[in-house]
């Protein structure tokens, strides 16, 4: 990987491991609006202070809009958790291999 690669990795890696930053997208990732409420309810345990600011990094980075229904994922977004689909894959595989691990 190139330096500029890195970087962009860290990046991307710094906003994605804040607080429910993931969770915020993957509550989004239906394609349905979702208002503030709502996603309080879908992501769970937020308070409404971390999601506003959540909300306002996830805007920053233009991975998320706020449009007339409610808050969407942008084309940019849609494409992060489409190339973020393999994780659940291998978060099966992961526990799989954890459960058999002796302790």
């Amino acid at each position: 990987m190139s330096a500029k690669e890195d970087v962009a990795v860290a990046q991307l890696l710094s906003l994605l491991e804040s607080r429910y930053a993931m969770r915020v997208l993957w509550a989004l990732k239906d394609g349905h609006a979702q208002t503030f409420r709502l996603l309080q309810d879908s992501v769970g345990g937020i308070t409404p202070n971390t999601l506003n600011t959540r909300l306002k990094e996830l805007r920053l980075a233009t991975l998320i809009t706020h449009g007339k229904d409610g808050y969407v994922l942008t084309s940019l977004g849609a494409d992060l958790l489409r190339r973020w689909s393999e994780v659940p894959v291998f978060a099966l595989k992961w526990t799989a291999s954890q459960a058999r691990r002796p302790v």
